[in-house]
């Protein structure tokens, strides 16, 4: 009988749909002390001192890895916070989030802000959280530090971040910092927007999405992701091009690969949901930068994905104040550029994903093993003996509408409110422990802190 090495199973979960390592499938998985012990046949006789029915409409899915969040804390508490922001992770099937190191204060720019951060998620993570390092203007100093102390890479800008403290890398800059984090193999992932193609593009102002729109051309996105490449491939250093909004770049970036340059790309849930055709005047929640854009860019997006060109999919999930999203005056120049989403990417996904053509299966892998494996997060991404036991009770049939008034973000504001969505989360577990479903209340934080090297 299958059982763990010292006796009885703590949890068994019975599904006869399961997202393994290979795709769908059936089977039972045996939790003990936290991790996954043993993957068996749907009827293997695993004891265990408690067993999970899942219901015939229900998947069960490794939980989601979102390597792409900014929790802004602590400093800017008030536009979202480790408390609320792992709350809506797991409430949306995500078990693991890796923050990034700007719009908090201090930034995570130096090892003593890495420890404020930490100290501060510390009591506050209802899930799994990791650190992002900042590469910023003036700290090539303090990145080796960094790397050390467990961050799982650098994010650094090519324009104004929208924060001053954290300023972006020129062209010198840029391949100093990459020549110093290739001796010890350092991933960059880059914000690639060009500061000059913004600033010789039309000036964002006023209610109309399509001028905001001509103020963030995917020229701006080319020219940046052209230059990463081109230095990639000249020093061997690891890049990730964060939130690939533009089409544009999906030839270079396969080419790029196809020659051995070390290049990964992720895009987002907003890019693949929505269309810049559709965003009405004055509604600044679809504000992001890169922008949001047209349908076709869009679906040439979803078959980037279905190529393998886009390796991943994450939130991006960067929210603010209703103030700053100045509602008032609608404004796209003068509104904070951010979309909240983290509780709601699988959802959104996989309404997108389904009326395409793919399959659960491949939702799975762009938004959980793809994105541990890219970031280094060990033990994550996959439903195999020896990870943790982070997992996620998934109804694909059930559907909702978004109320925004009914997720955990700290503030209500998503552009996915009165939006209908396909799958719905009903249970969110922790290393073999239930934080989410019916009856269970996230009363206690639980989370621990990752590092490179483990948790």
């Amino acid at each position: 009988m299958p059982e763990a090495a010292n006796g009885a199973f703590d949890v068994v979960f019975r599904a006869r749909r399961l997202i393994g390592p290979n795709g769908e499938t059936s089977g039972s998985v045996g939790v003990r002390d936290g991790r996954i012990a043993a993957v068996e046949p749907l009827d293997a006789p695993l004891e265990a001192a408690r067993t999970i029915e899942l219901a015939a409409d229900e998947v069960l899915l490794p939980g989601l890895v979102d390597t792409h969040v900014h929790v802004n804390d602590p400093g800017r508490t008030e536009w979202e916070g480790f408390d609320t922001a792992t709350r809506a992770a797991a409430a949306g099937g995500v078990t693991t989030i890796l923050d990034m190191p700007l719009n908090s204060l201090p930034p995570t720019i130096d090892t003593g802000a890495l420890e404020v951060k930490r100290k501060t998620a510390r009591e506050k993570a209802y899930i799994d959280v990791g650190f992002w390092g900042g590469a910023v203007h003036g700290n090539l100093a303090e990145l080796r530090g960094l790397h050390e102390a467990g961050v799982f890479g650098f994010k650094c800008f090519l324009l104004h971040s929208g924060v001053d403290e954290f300023p972006p890398l020129n062209p010198t800059e840029l391949d100093e910092a990459l020549r110093e984090l290739t001796r010890y193999d350092g991933l960059m992932i880059v914000h690639a927007e060009d500061s000059d193609a913004i600033e010789h593009a039309p000036t964002a102002h006023g209610e109309t999405y399509g001028d905001f729109l001509n103020s963030r051309p995917r020229g701006a996105e080319n020219v940046a992701i052209a230059q990463v490449i081109e230095l990639a491939r000249r020093i061997g250093a690891r890049v990730h091009i964060l939130h690939l909004s533009s089409s544009d770049a999906l030839p270079m970036i396969a080419s790029a690969r196809a020659d051995g340059v070390k290049v990964t790309v992720e895009t987002c849930p907003h890019y693949l949901s929505f269309s810049a055709e559709e965003v009405p005047d004055g509604a600044t929640q679809f504000k992001c930068c890169p922008p949001i854009r047209e349908a076709r860019n869009r679906e040439l997006l979803w078959q980037g994905l279905a190529d393998g060109i886009i390796d991943c999919v994450v939130s991006d999930h960067s929210p603010c104040t209703p103030e700053l999203k100045r509602f008032d005056i609608g404004d796209f120049g003068v509104a904070w550029g951010g979309v909240s989403s983290l509780q709601l990417g699988l959802s959104a996904v996989w309404t997108q994903a389904r009326v395409r053509g793919h399959s659960l299966a491949d939702v799975v892998q762009w938004m959980s093993r793809k994105p541990a494996d890219l970031a280094g997060v060990r033990g994550k991404g996959a439903i195999a003996v020896g990870n943790d036991a982070d997992l996620c009770v998934f109804a694909p049939d059930d559907a909702f509408v978004v109320d925004v008034g009914k997720l955990h973000h700290r503030n209500p504001v998503s552009p996915y409110h009165g939006r209908p969505l396909s799958g719905v989360v009903r249970e969110t577990w922790l290393r073999g422990t239930q934080i989410v479903g019916p009856g269970v209340e996230m009363t206690a934080p639980q989370g621990n802190l990752l590092t490179r090297q483990g948790s």
